[in-house]
């Protein structure tokens, strides 16, 4: 396949892989496609091998998910052609342990290129945790320098208030300037 064949595939394959239970995933009639064969193919395939297949590898879609999914997708309402059970879902695990349940030459080509796919769409990630990582740095170093701040206000505040509600003295002045108390004065 060429470079620029190859990226075209990829591409496609990207915009075909959904992300449901938190998984990034590709739906059993995608993945049909892809390998050139019918979907109750693909699906014997993995039913004659299930211990390949544990439930982190190949879910099947509840009724709901499925529900949401057509809505996105617009496929054809039940009863009218389209499909009469929710579609498998393959992890990107499960897209690999298909290359050994399908050995023919085209099922390995497009193996190798959902695997890019799957590559492709994990580097945005990678960058995404470094920046999370930043911005923890950053939230602490703020956290820090707040409660610096925080500090400083407070007293700044104390000292207002002291010269807003002034203590009196009880000691007397020196000089014949000093005011007497009420007391004093008898």
């Amino acid at each position: 396949m060429t470079t620029q064949a190859s990226e075209a595939t990829v591409e496609r394959i990207s915009r075909s892989i959904l992300v449901v239970r938190s998984h990034r995933v590709l739906l059993d009639e995608d993945l049909a496609a892809l390998y050139g064969v019918v979907t109750k193919v693909l699906l014997q395939a993995v039913k004659r091998n299930p211990a390949r297949f544990p439930v982190d590898f190949l879910f099947q879609l509840t009724t709901k998910e499925w529900n949401a999914l057509r809505s996105q997708i617009v496929t054809s309402k039940p009863g009218r052609g389209g499909r009469r059970y929710a579609p498998y879902a393959f992890t990107e695990q499960g897209v690999a342990m298909l290359s050994s349940v399908l050995s023919s030459k085209r099922a390995i080509a497009v193996n190798i290129e959902i695997m890019r796919a799957f590559v492709k769409l994990r580097g945005p990630l990678a960058s995404n945790d470094e920046l999370a990582l930043r911005f923890g740095d950053l939230e602490a170093h703020v956290e820090k320098r707040l409660s610096a701040h925080d500090e400083a206000i407070a007293a700044i505040l104390s000292a207002i208030r002291q010269l807003l509600n002034p203590t009196v003295s009880k000691t007397r002045g020196i000089g014949f300037t000093a005011e007497l108390d009420e007391s004093e004065k008898q």
